[in-house]
């Protein structure tokens, strides 16, 4: 059979076609770091963990800002493009060698680690929208004179965009921070959008978010695909400071046992939103949630998320994502000599008045709580609260547990330096005195169980003048009973004299009664300097115990 020349080229031009169409073509790789909740911890800090494949937990000192610089650049190994995002809270509750600076030297820090994006969180806030907005933009103009500026004069901002869909001035409806950004990555369009949660009047002093509303979670975030879209968007990443709790290992992938407000607010985003990276909880997890994978990395550089996106080539659809969470331990990456230098720098700037002694005590003191849910660094507390506004009449403490960040840690002898208190408080709260009826502070303590977040109570530490039984399985509004004032039972119609922090006095935690207070005094004088001071008066108070019931007792 004689076959002409067109037809042998078209052939094999058909074969050359075919061989071409069923050749693989490769699958799109993003690669993204998380980290959340840093809370200025420039340096490592003790991390309790099970390794995996191993039953026995360890405890090492995690994190750092050289380790935490030294895995990004091993990361970045693997991938240059290597996207590094966060999800909150990196300053605000800091240690002192980061808050006596206003933060700054960690700011700086994240600069230097590369920090394209981070959401708001409630601790952002801590100093109101305008030291917030300094943060950002840079420059000296704070309500912090007496700490801005001073590690460095020429203050320039976070290089990284801080990123809050549904934070917005009630007035004109505008965002405080840029709801989302979009990132060229790869040549794909990644669009990362940021969310604090919406209960931020629980958690911030009422005066630092006057003027702004924070609106719903999920409805902000899904009502700015369209723009997104319209400006190219192809994959979509929220960062937002909301989380919850698994009661699976921080390194299990898919886990299915997560639970609190993270949960509701992932099934109702938007179904084109297959990656939600959270925060505020503390806790590590790599779980699902409606077909939606959920991280977060503990806390204070504790843990990086490595997260691995794989894309349609064609579509840019994301076909599957891979999660690691990764321990920062110290013999695991090569610290970055540049910040092993700056952090250097930082400690020898703030040596000096860290380590000054300010008292000396007979032990150290645990913020652990007993099961009723006091501890006896918070009992501490609340006594010093009342100390030292006895002469405006105080009687009665409050101190709320989630303000209390660390234990109170001692020196040899017993000394306990500046350092060392001020990681317990350092917030720089000060203490208001208030009037509150027996029946009013009768409703305080109900007020411990009315969480719309969460089904478990957040018990207030209490000063030894107060004490009350409680049983979990009465009805709301029902669970206190047996309330005493220096051993008397309460009296709904007494007037009685109550100390607590502003952030409290402000109706924080979910307590709005204490907003009700009357003949309210802003004393000026702050929790830390409280607690320092009954130290000092006080030396047989370190080491004290509160692993039975003292001042509260769980009935049921």
């Amino acid at each position: 059979m004689i076959v002409s020349r067109p037809f042998v080229l078209a052939l094999g031009a058909a074969l050359l076609l075919s061989g071409c169409a069923s050749a693989p073509v490769r699958p799109l790789e993003i690669n993204l770091v998380a980290l959340n909740d840093f809370h200025g911890n420039l340096e490592p800090s003790k991390y309790t963990y099970t390794p995996p494949g191993s039953t026995q937990p360890r405890t090492i000192q995690a994190g750092g800002i050289d380790v935490l610089k030294g895995a990004l650049d091993t990361f970045r190994k693997d991938d240059p493009d290597l996207l590094f995002v966060a999800a909150g809270d990196l300053v605000g509750a800091s240690p002192a060698a980061s808050s006596m600076f206003a933060d700054e030297p960690s700011i700086e820090a994240l600069n230097r680690m590369g920090l394209v994006a981070s959401s708001l969180g409630n601790h952002e806030f801590d100093q109101g929208p305008k030291e917030l907005l300094r943060q950002q933009h840079g420059g000296c103009d704070s309500p912090r004179p007496a700490k801005a500026c001073r590690f460095s004069p020429d203050f320039k901002g976070a290089g990284f965009t801080y990123l809050a869909a549904n934070v917005v001035d009630a007035q004109t409806g505008k965002t405080l921070v840029p709801g989302w950004r979009i990132v060229d990555v790869k040549g794909v369009k990644v669009g990362l959008i940021g969310a604090v949660l919406h209960d931020l009047a629980s958690v911030t002093i009422a005066s630092s978010i006057k003027g702004l509303a924070i609106e719903d979670e999920a409805a902000s975030i899904n009502a700015v695909l369209p723009a997104m879209r319209a400006q190219g968007a192809q994959v979509f990443v929220v960062l937002i400071h909301e989380g919850g709790f698994a009661d699976q290992p921080y390194d299990k992938a898919d886990c299915d046992t997560l639970h609190g407000p993270i949960v509701a607010i992932t099934k109702k985003l938007d179904p084109a939103i297959r990656l939600v990276i959270s925060g505020h909880s503390h806790t590590g997890y790599l779980c699902k949630v409606d077909g939606k994978v959920v991280t977060q990395a503990d806390a204070y550089g504790h843990l990086l998320s490595r997260i691995r996106l794989t894309l349609d080539p064609a579509t840019k659809a994301v076909q599957d994502i891979q999660v690691r969470n990764v321990v920062m331990a110290p013999d695991a990456f090569q610290p970055d000599a540049s910040l092993s230098a700056y952090l250097a720098d930082v400690r020898a700037k703030s040596r000096a008045e860290l380590a000054k002694p300010v008292a000396r005590v007979q032990g150290a003191l645990s913020r652990k709580e007993n099961p009723a849910g006091e501890s006896a660094l918070g009992g501490v507390i609340a006594d010093a609260a009342v100390a030292a506004t006895r002469d405006q009449g105080a009687q009665i403490g409050f101190m709320n547990p989630g303000g209390i960040r660390k234990d109170l840690e001692v020196g040899e002898g017993g000394v306990v330096s500046f350092g060392q208190a001020q990681a317990v408080l350092p917030f720089g709260n000060t203490l208001v005195v208030m009037d509150l009826t027996g029946a009013q502070l009768r409703r305080v303590l109900e007020q411990q169980w009315d969480r719309p977040a969460s089904s478990d109570p957040s018990i207030l530490a209490v000063s030894s003048s107060l004490t009350y039984d409680w049983d979990g399985t009465q009805p709301v509004g029902r669970r206190t009973a047996n309330v005493k004032v220096d051993g008397k039972a309460l009296d709904d119609n007494k007037v009685y004299r109550v100390v607590a922090n502003n952030f409290l006095a402000e109706g924080g935690d979910n307590i709005p009664m204490f907003a009700k207070g009357t003949r309210r005094v802003e004393t000026g004088l702050r929790d830390l300097d409280a607690l320092i001071a009954y130290l000092q008066k006080h030396p047989e108070a370190g080491g004290m115990s509160f692993a039975a019931p003292q001042r509260i007792r769980k009935v049921r």
